[in-house]
């Protein structure tokens, strides 16, 4: 999809909401992750805004497009909710949950996950999945993107 297309199907989507239109497109989903650095309540709400950032530039999504996000984080991460990270970002509406990742034996530790579900006009091959720091070996073929 190309800038052009990409601008105007952004600026029509924000037109047809703003006149109450019902748009009707896909539901995908969106693949991130990342590391942080110290169980903390700031270390992990900093790492998960990063990520949600990243996601929602890459992907060129408005809030609207979000239909929901699930967050699962390892067991050495229970200072903070990372769904705290959306709600600091203005996500009232968004639903938000949270759970715990599997605690497999050699799995790579600090770890938030996330799968975001969206609307969108984009092509499966065309969503734009975000791996950051430390969780970039989970999808190498992923992460450089």
């Amino acid at each position: 999809m190309s800038i052009v297309h990409c601008k105007l199907s952004i600026e029509y989507r924000a037109l047809s909401t703003a006149k109450g239109m019902i748009v009707n497109m896909p539901v995908r989903a969106v693949r991130g992750a990342t590391t942080v650095k110290e169980n903390t309540r700031e270390d992990i709400i900093a790492s998960t805004t990063e990520l949600l950032n990243e996601i929602v530039g890459r992907n060129e999504l408005l809030i609207d497009d979000i239909i929901s996000v699930i967050f699962s984080s390892t067991a050495d991460l229970d200072s903070a909710f990372p769904a705290a990270a959306a709600r600091e970002m203005g996500w009232k509406y968004v639903p938000l949950m949270c759970t715990n990742e599997i605690n497999v034996s050699g799995s790579l530790k600090k770890c938030i996950r996330v799968l975001m579900h969206i609307n969108t006009d984009k092509k499966p091959e065309n969503i734009k999945h975000v791996y950051l720091h430390g969780a970039k070996v989970l999808r190498p073929d992923l992460a450089g993107e």
